[in-house]
C-alpha cells in the first residue's frame, strides 16, 4: 500500500548546484544539482548514494544558503545518479543570489 505524504509548504523547482559534505571526516564531499527547494528542504541529484538519516552540510555554489540537513531518503534515478531527500535544519543564506537591477546606460 502506498501512501503520499504532504508537505507543510510548496516547494519551487530551482536547479543550482550544492555541495554536499558529511559530518564525518572520512566522508568525501560531493556536489550534487537542486531539483525543488524549501525552505525546510530540498531534492539534489548527485553521483553517489547517501544513506537515509546520514547527516550532512549543504552549501550553495550560487548563493549564500548553507544549512544542517538530515537524508530522509535516496531512490536510484539510472546509472550514477541518485536523488536524495534532504530535510534542512537551522538554514542561513538564499539558494540564489538577488538578481542585480540592470542600469540604463544612456
Amino acid at each position: 500500500m502506498h501512501s503520499q505524504a504532504h508537505r507543510l509548504e510548496d516547494r519551487s523547482r530551482v536547479h543550482v548546484a550544492v555541495d554536499l559534505s558529511g559530518l564525518d571526516i572520512h566522508t568525501v564531499a560531493q556536489q550534487g544539482v537542486t531539483e525543488n527547494v524549501s525552505a525546510r528542504g530540498a531534492r539534489v541529484v548527485t553521483s553517489k548514494p547517501w544513506h537515509p538519516n546520514d547527516h550532512v552540510t549543504v552549501r550553495s555554489l550560487l548563493g549564500s544558503l548553507r544549512s544542517r540537513a538530515r537524508v530522509v531518503y535516496c531512490q536510484p534515478l539510472g546509472k550514477d545518479s541518485f536523488a536524495i531527500g534532504l530535510e534542512l535544519f537551522v538554514s542561513v543564506g538564499e539558494w540564489t543570489m538577488p538578481q542585480v537591477a540592470s542600469r540604463n546606460l544612456a
